[in-house]
């Protein structure tokens, strides 16, 4: 179980996700000692991780959300397969597991390898849809609000990193060394700066240089991996809505205010707003779509998708699952 410190812990790296612990200490009014001991206990028992990601706009890359379709013996293995690939992210059993929904990004230089070729012919799978991600409304750098909830605004204040609007001018474009540096945060984006100094043959001093112009000017940013679960969220759904376009925008940023809502997009296909809902139970879930998505205008329809299990979150791999290269 997890107290108030824990998520005070949390809240914190979702602010800065590399914040010395004694500066985190100091701001909780614990010791250095007591903060990386929760760290630690909540990396073994609750997936904590904090991973640093390159923005993907900055990096070139495109999102597309995928829905695959199979039967229940193969959805978990094709959920692994996926899941052990560089170019996927948030993979998730849904539906009964017979739905797996997957982000995949992709480069025009890949030829959208994964979307074009490897799922069409890989077995089990009877359906594929796939959306473009045209924009974030939450998710991302806009980082989920519902853990964010522990922290007074002075303590915040106290622990944000770097503040204000990024100024995407101020920095060259990502190289071969940046390459590097960021498998590096995907691994573990509190890893020091000698650990990054190795992987990239950089001097130590010339990482901390990188880092701070890469994060200032928003090409990259950290996130939180957590179990929700070990939160007290024991229910999740993917909320498939359809919104007249002219009151797509004014949907999507009703929504991002959601502190329910992990992730919120406009994308292309049949419907053109998904979201995924995080609550504490299925009543809360239930109240939670009559009482504020339904006061939301211009909703026509929406189609609520339950999630079993998240296979594989922000971090680049998900070691220890079974199943065949896709």
């Amino acid at each position: 179980m997890v107290d108030a410190t824990d998520r005070a812990l949390v809240h914190a790296l979702q602010l800065d996700g590399r914040a010395p612990y004694s500066r985190i200490g100091e701001v909780l009014g614990v010791s250095t000692q007591t903060v990386a001991r929760r760290f630690n206990r909540l990396r073994a028992e609750a997936g904590l991780r904090v991973i640093g990601l390159p923005d993907p706009e900055m990096d070139g890359r495109s999102q597309w959300l995928l829905r695959l379709t199979a039967a229940p013996h193969a959805a978990q293995d094709l959920a692994g397969a996926l899941s052990r690939r560089s170019d996927t992210s948030w993979i998730k059993l849904a539906s009964g597991g017979t739905e797996i929904v997957s982000i995949v990004h992709t480069t025009q230089s890949d030829g959208n390898a994964l979307l074009l070729h490897d799922i069409p012919r890989t077995a089990g799978i009877t359906s594929v849809s796939a959306h473009y991600l045209l924009h974030l409304y939450v998710g991302g750098p806009t980082a989920w609000r519902g853990r964010a909830k522990s922290l007074t605004a002075t303590q915040e204040n106290a622990l944000r990193g770097f503040s204000g609007l990024p100024d995407r001018g101020a920095v060259r474009g990502l190289n071969a060394g940046d390459g590097k540096l960021l498998a590096g945060l995907a691994a573990d984006g509190r890893a020091t700066h000698a650990d990054l100094a190795v992987r990239t043959g950089w001097s130590a001093a010339t990482v901390a240089r990188r880092m701070e112009e890469l994060q200032q000017s928003g090409a990259i940013y950290f996130d939180v991996d957590v179990d929700p679960g070990a939160l007290g969220f024991t229910t999740s759904a993917m909320l498939w809505l359809s919104v007249p376009p002219a009151h797509l925008d004014a949907v999507g940023r009703a929504l991002a205010e959601h502190d329910e809502l992990g992730f919120v997009a406009a994308t292309t296909g049949r419907t053109n707003l998904v979201a995924q809902a995080i609550c504490a139970s299925p009543n809360a879930l239930h109240t939670y779509l009559i009482e504020r998505v339904g006061a939301i205008e211009h909703i026509t329809a929406i189609e609520t998708v339950p999630v079993l299990r998240t296979v594989k979150a922000a971090a680049p791999f998900a070691p220890g699952l079974v199943g065949l290269p896709v």
